[in-house]
């Protein structure tokens, strides 16, 4: 059998990448030949390029897409088209069968070339709205799946499904005494893992720093507070270790928490989900973005997976009673989830794109 290929494309933040990352060895066992499209210093070309060193890279350009004013807003749209003419180029030598899109803006290109070379096209969204990348490329796909079934009325019922969410196996993989060892912790107190998102986030690293003092007689604290925000005289705080970043650790760290409390995005939020891990959720505000997090922790408030906290009127006193809180209500919480049907793997949702091919 000949080998197919198939191009992935994504980024601009983790959360654009975390799925096409969690598919590529499964793409990979069913014969495919896999490309990757993307910006030229995206977090997705370090993410790929660590994880998956021997799959091609192809670098485009791209323009942010913003809701805003800014000069940039003019002189983006020159760049778009650039980057639709390179994707183009590489779409032409790659051949391949079908383009999967994760969104980001520097999928927009992508997609529109795709269209160009009539390569079909199929496009994930996992927050309960489209973001705008998705939106533009609506039109050009040949079918959208989706995490919330909230979303599917905002797309077109003829070319849209489902699919709930499709967890990478690696985080089933995690091990709570590696975890444990990799921050030197013991077993004598419960562990917190607090999390900004992959940029990580100042509203939330003040607020746990600010009542360090407090939590640590209650728990061993893992921060991930994002590049450049370590804070070094805290290096050697007995019970908190901060990390800028993990990868290959994050399972381990996962299962080695009892506690979450973490930005509001969709693949993580499902995540924890799908490990049973009680989570306290600050979304990005809808002063810092379209509002797809607070959305998605509302959903997840409802449904008794969250307790949610407003960034915009957040203390030092609230978060650490809602750290205190979440941590009463634990077991329900988890009980919770554990009634919550398994996600999709990643080999079935490579079957429910691959049907798309050419």
């Amino acid at each position: 059998m000949n080998e197919k290929s198939i191009i992935l494309t994504g980024g601009g933040t983790a959360g654009h990448v975390s799925l096409n990352e969690a598919i590529i060895p499964s793409l990979i066992e069913a014969g495919y030949k896999v490309h990757y499209i993307g910006s030229h210093d995206g977090i997705e070309k370090e993410i790929i390029g660590n994880a998956f060193p021997n799959i091609p890279y192809h670098s485009i350009s791209s323009g942010k897409l913003r809701r805003y004013f800014s000069m940039k807003n003019f002189s983006d749209p020159f760049r778009v088209m650039a980057g639709v003419g390179q994707a183009f180029s590489i779409i032409k030598k790659v051949k391949p069968t079908v383009i999967f899109s994760k969104g980001g803006f520097v999928s927009v290109p992508v997609v529109m070339a795709a269209k160009l070379a009539n390569i079909p096209v199929v496009v994930h969204e996992s927050d309960v709205t489209p973001g705008l990348a998705n939106k533009i490329a609506q039109p050009f796909a040949s079918h959208v799946f989706t995490v919330f079934k909230e979303t599917m009325k905002h797309l077109p019922n003829d070319k849209s499904t489902n699919t709930g969410s499709i967890i990478r196996q690696q985080l089933f993989e995690g091990n709570k005494e590696r975890g444990l060892t990799f921050c030197g912790f013991t077993t004598d107190k419960k562990v917190l893992l607090v999390m900004g998102g992959s940029l990580g986030s100042v509203v939330i690293n003040d607020a746990l720093r600010k009542n360090l003092n407090t939590l640590l007689d209650q728990y061993q604290i893992i921060h991930l507070c994002g590049k450049g925000n370590k804070d070094a005289s805290l290096e050697n705080l007995k019970g908190y270790k901060q990390f800028e970043y993990v990868t290959t650790e994050l399972p381990d760290l996962l299962y080695a928490a009892d506690l979450v409390v973490s930005r509001a995005g969709s693949n993580s939020i499902f995540e924890f989900l799908a490990l049973h891990k009680p989570m306290l959720l600050i979304p990005l505000s809808a002063t810092k973005s379209r509002g797809d997090q607070i959305l998605n922790a509302r959903l997840f408030k409802k449904q008794g997976f969250a307790h949610v906290l407003d960034e915009d009127t957040m203390t030092t006193a609230t978060f650490l009673a809602a750290v205190m809180q979440l941590d009463k209500e634990a077991d329900e919480m988890i009980d919770r989830m554990l009634d919550v049907e398994q996600p999709k793997t990643p080999a079935e949702m490579v079957s429910l794109i691959t049907q798309y091919e050419k």
